[in-house]
């Protein structure tokens, strides 16, 4: 009997929506762990007696059991919020039980001898961005000049030594953390790439609060979303440049730009698929400017990035379809060990 394929996400996520159904059709129907209902809506029992260890898992509402033992892959979504059976929590009561309930869930999750895409201790280090660069530069990437600092006269002189514009640009999350907070407590609902302007560079001061990212404005003929999953590749040219909403930023999605499959050169491709798995990676979604000259410069790696709004753009690119067959080609492999 081959393994099972274990999916770890919130219920919310429509990625995992559709790679279960595709694992289901295909005969590897996944147990699967929304963890914006957990512990609330399982149980977990891991138990060490003579040197013998096991561990399951059970999902109450429909009473499915799994033995940690039989899992032969394991997806690693995205994460969320625990839920608890008890509504009423003090702070201090959340708190602790966020913290044993990380320590009870990844204590059976790191005991798992399978195949992972991708295994968070390899997330945990991949998401460093400033990180990233210089990775990536060694690589051989073009990279933009970046500057990360929280002094203002070091922008200044950033900006002198580019000779050009620079751009603000998060390490985190454009949103500002909006969605870390109650809707009353918001005072931004954030920040996308921006071009750093008189105004900005006259408020400078206020990067003593905290670092920040500044980087060269690196002109555009297109942009590039290259997705790697296992040792699949999958490209797609976005027209940013065709709309002044996007031609900053590409992220804002009002815009009706096009997208469409991508050819790389050998030497990108291969850079790209050596970047993701020098970290441990099997994911990896990688951001990348193709300037007027056809230089190819790596912005950002993503190594839980969203691919759903890509492949529903540009369909040839059967990214969910590479997903599901990438986690049972890895769980019938661990069905031999």
């Amino acid at each position: 009997m081959h393994k099972k394929v274990l999916i770890i996400s919130h219920s919310g996520d429509l990625h995992a929506d559709l790679v279960e159904a595709i694992l289901a059709e295909r005969g590897h129907a996944p147990f699967r762990i929304d963890l914006d209902a957990f512990p609330r809506d399982y149980q977990l029992c891991q138990h060490l007696l003579d040197g013998q260890a096991r561990s399951r898992l059970r999902r109450l509402p429909d009473g499915d059991w799994l033995d940690l033992r039989a899992v032969g892959a394991v997806w690693l979504r995205k994460a969320a919020d625990y839920a608890y059976a008890s509504a009423d929590l003090t702070p201090q009561e959340r708190a602790y039980a966020q913290l044993e309930t990380e320590q009870a869930i990844f204590s059976v999750l790191y005991t798992l001898d399978c195949y992972w895409l991708s295994h968070p201790l390899a997330l945990r280090g991949a998401q460093w961005k400033g990180e990233q660069l210089e990775r990536a530069a060694r690589m051989g990437f073009c990279v933009p000049a970046t500057l990360i600092s929280n002094v203002a006269d070091d922008v200044r002189a950033f900006r002198s030594a580019v000779g050009g514009p620079i751009i603000f640009k998060s390490m985190s999350t454009p949103s500002l953390a909006a969605e870390a907070v109650d809707a009353a407590e918001r005072i931004s609902g954030g920040i996308g790439t921006t071009i750093v302007d008189e105004a900005m560079l006259e408020n400078l001061d206020a990067v003593g609060e905290l670092s920040c990212q500044f980087q060269e404005y690196i002109a555009k003929q297109y942009e590039l979303r290259i997705t790697v999953i296992g040792k699949q590749l999958f490209a797609a040219r976005l027209y940013s440049q065709d709309d002044a909403r996007t031609a900053i930023d590409s992220r804002d999605m009002s815009a009706p730009i096009r997208y469409e499959a991508a050819a790389l050169p050998e030497e990108i491709r291969q850079r790209c698929l050596d970047f993701v798995h020098s970290y441990g990676l099997e994911y990896g979604a990688l951001d990348l400017i193709v300037t007027p000259q056809g230089e190819y410069v790596f912005l950002e790696n993503n190594p839980v990035g969203q691919f759903l709004y890509v492949q529903q753009l540009v369909p040839a690119l059967p990214m969910l379809e590479s997903v599901a067959d990438t986690l049972i080609e890895g769980a019938l492999c661990h069905s031999q060990t």
